[in-house]
This record gives structure tokens, C-alpha cells and sequence, in this order.
């Protein structure tokens, strides 16, 4: 058999832990098992018919054309004015880059910004792919863990220890995926006191879960907390979850215009332009009737609460509550102990085979010894799921 070579960089590279999953909870349910999928990372909901009217229209209209790499003008310009209304950020159409879903959007930063050996801090638990993305651009993830004590999220003295005269880049998720946690608006504000006296690193601010969001705290990015911080700051986002977009693969990024360039240069020698007709329907989602968002969320919060509270009631489960996302992230080290169960992944698959539910192992976000747990599907679905879970875990 013949020998082919494979980069030193892919070597140890795998997968996506959340698409392999979502895989085999795809070809069980071909072969008439009744699973639960909770480890999906998208909206159980339908993308609005306004929005798929658009898309519908542009290709009646005969927009199939190649585009703009960076995305078309008008998607562009309405992105400014997003940012403008609901963030108080103030952008040039030049400083913003379209790209294939917010993931794309990342990895050409990344790819932008990363030298060999170049340090990113990435606050544990994490995205799945945000360690891959810095390997793959020939930096070092060095992770920084925030525990269930701390609710998952990264405190000032933590920040200031993993910096080094290698650090050029501080990865921030928030709302986070997987742990539905949020910072407010001082908790911002003392990180960047942090970042203020480390004038080498550069923040990527991932906002995707922007308006999964619940409680009295509007939501709050980096920015608003540090406006000073804009000349190395770049916000991340996207229509995939507000919109239940995930498959129209539409993102963006907005920030430095010498770096947002770089970032174009990079994706037109990989993708191009983003799919012209997604970005009409990108368009009609950010400029058209917002009474989507807040119903789906009013939705999400009663989930979460139905989740939580039956989780709570698991012998050797711990949660703390979710800001916002539609994920928990429940602690089960006591569980594993209780059922003999070494790892997480053995949990997981245990939790499988037995109860018919996929969860995520936490080890796949840098926090082994917990699961995720997906509460974007049926009310119905999570009540059943959570009595094969306690049933199981009994």
C-alpha cells in the first residue's frame, strides 16, 4: 500500500468533536434507534420566511454570480450599521470582512495574526476548534482553565499570569460555547485593565451568542467595556444562531483594516466570497423584523430552566445556570466515581448506548470530567431525555 505524506501540522489534528457526534447520532437514528441529540450546536427552529423569501428572490433575479471577495456592498454596509444601533461600535465598510459563517471569520484571523511559536490564551472551557485553529497557523493554545467555582469564566490574575512576551492574541467567547456563561460589563472592564497594560496582545472577541441572551443585562463586548482597546480588537459574529441560519454559512468579522485586508488576501485564495444568495438572505436578517430573536430566546430561557432544574436533581451533577446560549455545562467528576466511569468520553458513550441521549464530553472544551448539554430542541424532547438521563444516572 502506498505511503503518502501528510503535513507535520495535520498529524495530530482530528475531527470536530460536536460533527462527529452529530454524525453518529445521524446514522443511529437511520438504523431505528430512537436518539436524542443534545450535543447539536443549532436551533431546533426554522429560518424565517422573510428571510428565506430574500435568498428565493436573489435567485429569481439571476444574483448567482461571483461577488465581492470580502461580501457585497450592501451586506457590508449593513453590518456597520448593526454594529452601529445594537453595540455602539463605529466602523468603515473597509474594516468589515464577510466570510463563510463566523468560523471562517476566525480562522482567517488567526491565519493573519499567527507567527511559529506566537502564544494565543484561550480561556477552558472553550470552542471546540479554537485550539486547532492556532496549530494549524504554527502557535501555541495555551489554555487557561476557569472551574464551576469561578462560573467558567476567566478572572484578571488568571489573565495576567498566562501573558508572556510571546502572547499576541486572547481569544473571548461570551456568551460561551459550551458554558452558557456571560461576562458583565465590570467583569470586561477588569479584564481590560489586563490588556491595557499589555499593549502586544490583540483581542478577538467572539460574539456569536450576542442575542441568546437572557436576564437584565443587555449584552456587552469587550469594546464597551475598553473602547481604547479598538485598534486591536476584532469583533466576530454572525447570523447562524440568532437567525437559525447555520447552514447558510454567513459570518463577519470587523476590525483593524490592515489586518481585515490580510484577512480578504486569505480568503480569496481558500473559499472566495461567501454564497452570493446566502448573503441576500444574510442581508434581509439583519435589516428585517427582529420579533424572531426575542421569541426564540423567551423560548430558550424556559428550556434552560426545565434542564437545569432536572439536572439538580441528579445524584452527583452540578450546575450553575446559563447567562445565555443554549448549552449547561454540568459538572459529573462525582457521577464518573459513583459509576465506575473513567472518562467523560465513557460517559458519553454510556449515555448513548443506554439512554438513547448524545451529550458532548467536556474533555472535547479542555474540561474533562463534564458534559454539554444542547437545550436547543422540543420541550417534549428534553422532558423525555431527562428522565432517561436520571433513570441512567441513578
Amino acid at each position: 500500500m502506498t505511503q503518502l505524506q501528510l503535513a507535520d501540522r495535520v498529524r495530530e489534528m482530528t475531527a470536530s468533536p460536536t460533527a462527529s457526534l452529530n454524525a453518529r447520532t445521524t446514522e443511529m437514528r437511520a438504523a431505528g434507534q430512537d436518539i436524542i441529540g443534545m450535543g447539536t450546536g443549532e436551533l431546533d427552529f426554522d429560518t424565517p420566511a422573510h428571510i428565506k423569501d430574500a435568498a428565493k428572490a436573489a435567485i429569481d433575479q439571476g444574483l448567482t454570480k461571483y461577488t465581492a471577495v470580502d461580501g457585497i456592498p450592501e451586506l457590508k454596509r449593513a453590518i456597520v450599521a448593526k454594529l452601529d444601533r445594537e453595540n455602539g461600535l463605529h466602523y468603515e465598510v473597509s474594516q468589515v470582512l464577510v466570510s463563510c459563517g463566523c468560523k471562517q471569520a476566525i480562522y482567517n484571523l488567526v491565519q493573519a495574526t499567527i507567527n511559529d511559536g506566537d502564544e494565543v490564551l484561550v480561556p477552558a472551557p472553550y470552542w471546540v476548534s479554537y485550539p486547532e485553529m492556532v496549530k494549524l497557523a504554527g502557535g501555541i493554545p495555551v489554555i487557561v482553565s476557569a472551574d464551576i467555582e469561578q462560573g467558567f469564566k476567566l478572572r484578571p490574575e488568571q489573565l495576567q499570569g498566562a501573558i508572556t512576551d510571546k502572547t499576541k492574541l486572547l481569544l473571548l467567547n461570551s456568551p460561551c460555547n459550551p458554558t452558557g456563561a456571560y461576562y458583565s460589563l465590570h467583569e470586561l472592564e477588569a479584564l481590560a485593565d489586563v490588556l491595557r497594560a499589555n499593549p502586544q496582545v490583540m483581542i478577538a472577541s467572539d460574539d456569536i451568542y450576542e442575542h441568546m441572551l437572557w436576564g437584565s443585562e443587555p449584552f456587552v463586548n469587550i469594546l464597551n467595556a475598553c473602547p481604547e482597546l479598538h485598534e486591536r480588537t476584532f469583533i466576530l459574529n454572525g447570523v447562524s444562531k440568532a437567525y437559525a441560519m447555520t447552514g447558510w454559512r454567513i459570518g463577519f468579522a470587523a476590525g483593524p483594516e490592515q489586518v481585515i485586508k490580510k484577512m480578504k488576501a486569505i480568503q480569496s485564495q481558500s473559499t472566495s466570497n461567501p454564497t452570493s444568495i446566502a448573503q441576500y438572505a444574510a442581508l434581509a436578517a439583519l435589516q428585517g423584523d427582529q420579533s424572531f430573536v426575542r421569541e426564540v430566546v423567551t423560548v430558550l430561557k424556559q428550556r434552560h430552566d426545565c434542564v437545569l432544574s432536572r439536572l439538580a436533581r441528579m445524584t452527583g451533577v452540578r450546575c450553575v445556570p446559563s447567562s445565555g446560549t443554549f448549552y449547561i455545562f454540568a459538572d459529573v467528576h462525582r457521577t464518573m466515581e459513583r459509576l465506575g466511569v473513567a472518562t467523560d468520553v465513557a460517559l458519553s458513550e454510556l449515555l448513548i448506548e443506554k439512554a438513547n441521549v448524545a451529550v458532548v464530553p467536556g474533555s472535547a472544551f479542555g474540561a474533562p470530567g463534564h458534559i454539554r448539554l444542547s437545550f436547543a430542541t422540543s420541550m417534549e424532547n428534553l422532558e423525555t431525555a431527562m428522565t432517561r438521563l436520571a433513570a441512567t444516572l441513578s
